[in-house]
């Protein structure tokens, strides 16, 4: 029987570790053969596993104590009321909470899923795994050619802009394929002659496809984020918000 065609689909499947054992057989088989395609599944699974490391901390954050149970029926039942009455409230309020709440509580735990404030968390989590590397924080170099638009265009499905910050003090030093829960983003890095370097992070999005630009904070690292026309757009740097801002406006201005 003739292997069905291997698909981009297949190699993201085999990078989550999700294929059926007969088709993970067939892309372990590929890639074999294919070397440029075992690099980047390589490159991949390094990403995947340097976002797991960087987002973990936040996902395991416990839930804020304006949201215990406690604290929500002292702070909704009257001061002077008969403590039968009290216990019947809370009882009620345990019962609402335990029906509708819990799934809107969970999400206080966790990052943001969805538009720019997803965009900002995944680009300050690139940061976190990448601008401290000194030895390899890209992939493809910016070397005057026109690889990096081209390693670009590949990894976003269109013509992207690289905007060109050293009228702001910040030199490009190129890119590499980020993998997000959304699609895969480039992610580009520049730094300056005091070894400071921003992270700006480029993909496709589904939720605020036109956005005004908006500050995120993440720790120490605080980035602005927007969107237009489909394209979502997150630089963020260990530097503060109205420094960061001008450059943020530079770059927006190119793109």
């Amino acid at each position: 029987m003739t292997m069905k065609p291997i698909t981009e689909d297949d190699i993201q499947a085999y990078v989550d570790d999700v294929l059926d054992a007969e088709r993970h057989r067939d892309v372990s088989d590929y890639l074999l053969t294919n070397s440029e395609a075992a690099a980047r599944v390589s490159s991949d699974r390094t990403h995947a596993k340097a976002l797991r490391a960087a987002l973990d901390p936040v996902a395991r954050e416990p839930v804020p104590s304006r949201l215990n149970l406690q604290t929500i029926v002292a702070a909704r039942l009257p001061a002077r009321r008969p403590h039968a009455f009290r216990l019947a409230a809370a009882a009620v309020l345990l019962l609402a909470v335990g029906a509708t709440g819990g799934w809107m509580m969970k999400g206080y735990a966790l990052p943001p899923t969805e538009g720019v404030a997803a965009l900002a968390q995944e680009a300050s989590a690139s940061y976190g795994a990448f601008a401290g590397d000194r030895l390899r924080p890209v992939e493809v170099r910016a070397d005057g050619s026109d690889t990096l638009q081209q390693f670009a265009a590949m990894t976003l499905g269109r013509v992207a802009a690289i905007p060109d910050l050293t009228k702001a003090g910040y030199r490009l030093m190129g890119g590499r394929v980020i993998p997000t829960a959304h699609g895969n983003g480039f992610m580009l890095m520049y730094d300056d002659d005091r070894g400071s370097r921003l992270v700006m992070l480029t993909r496709r999005m589904a939720v605020d496809q036109n956005k005004p630009m908006v500050a995120s904070k993440n720790g120490d690292v605080q980035g602005w984020s927007w969107a237009k026309n489909g394209m979502g757009f997150s630089l963020v740097g260990s530097i503060p918000h109205e420094d960061l801002h001008p450059i943020a406006d530079v770059a927006r201005a190119q793109i």
